[in-house]
C-alpha cells in the first residue's frame, strides 16, 4: 500500500515537478493548494486541472482572510508587481510575510489527519536571495518543530532546496513533464507577462536547458 504524503501544490513549475517526483517515488499524493488572497487565481486553476487529469485528491483551501493581518506584498495588495530578476532588491515587494510557515503549518496538520509522515514543498536555491522562508535554515528549523508539534512527527521534504530552477526543469524534462500545464507569472492575464521575476527566472531555466517554454508570452 502506497504511503500517504501531502504536496503543497501552487500550480507553478516547481511544485508541479515536486508533485510528479512524489508520484514517481510511489507515494499516494494528496495535493493541497491555498487561496491566500494572491493577486490572481490562475495558477490554482492550473493546479486543479492537473490533479483532475491525474485523479489525485486535491484540496483548495481559502485562507484569504489572513490578508487582514499580513498585507503589504505586491502579490496580495494593490501594489504594482515589480519587473526584473529575482535577485534585484525590488523583488522584496513580492514577499508575503510568514507565508510558508503558515502554509506548512496547515499542510502538516492535514498530513497528521491523513496519517502521512511527509509534506513536500518546492523551495529551491533561486528563492534564497529574496525569500527567507525558502532558505535551508528555515526548512531545518521547521523540521525540528514538526518533529515535536504532534504525537506523530511529520517531515518537510524539499527535493530541490539546494539546486536552481534550471536543475528542477532539467529533472522535469527528464521525467517528460509538460510545463504547458503550469503557470508561473505573477500577473494573471491571458498570456504570461515575461517581465516579472517569476517569468524571467522561468525563461532563464528553459534557456539553460536549451528547451522551448510552451507558454505564450505577451
Amino acid at each position: 500500500m502506497s504511503e500517504n504524503v501531502v504536496v503543497i501544490y501552487s500550480g507553478g513549475m516547481d511544485s508541479f515537478t515536486v508533485l510528479h517526483k512524489a508520484l514517481l517515488d510511489g507515494k499516494k499524493v494528496h495535493a493541497l493548494s491555498f487561496n491566500y488572497g494572491q493577486r490572481h487565481k490562475k495558477e490554482l486553476d492550473y493546479a486543479a486541472n492537473v490533479c483532475t487529469s491525474l485523479n489525485i485528491p486535491h484540496k483548495i483551501v481559502d485562507i484569504s482572510a489572513i490578508n487582514t493581518l499580513i498585507g503589504g506584498s505586491s502579490l496580495t495588495s494593490d501594489i504594482d508587481v515589480p519587473e526584473g530578476h529575482y535577485e534585484e532588491p525590488s523583488m522584496k515587494q513580492t514577499v508575503v510575510p510568514n507565508r510558508n510557515m503558515i502554509l506548512l503549518s496547515l499542510a502538516v496538520g492535514y498530513a497528521v489527519s491523513l496519517d502521512a509522515k511527509e509534506v513536500y514543498y518546492g523551495a529551491h536555491s533561486g528563492d534564497h536571495a529574496i525569500y527567507p522562508d525558502c532558505r535551508p535554515e528555515f526548512v531545518e528549523k521547521m523540521n525540528d518543530v514538526c518533529g515535536i508539534a504532534n504525537y506523530t512527527p511529520v517531515e518537510i521534504v524539499t527535493p530541490y532546496l539546494k539546486v536552481s530552477k534550471s536543475a528542477i526543469l532539467e529533472d522535469g524534462l527528464r521525467m517528460k513533464l509538460d510545463y504547458g500545464l503550469t503557470w508561473t507569472c505573477y500577473n494573471g492575464r491571458e498570456k504570461a507577462c515575461g517581465k516579472c521575476g517569476a517569468c524571467e527566472e522561468r525563461q532563464e531555466a528553459f534557456s539553460d536547458n536549451n528547451a522551448t517554454d510552451p507558454l505564450d508570452y505577451e
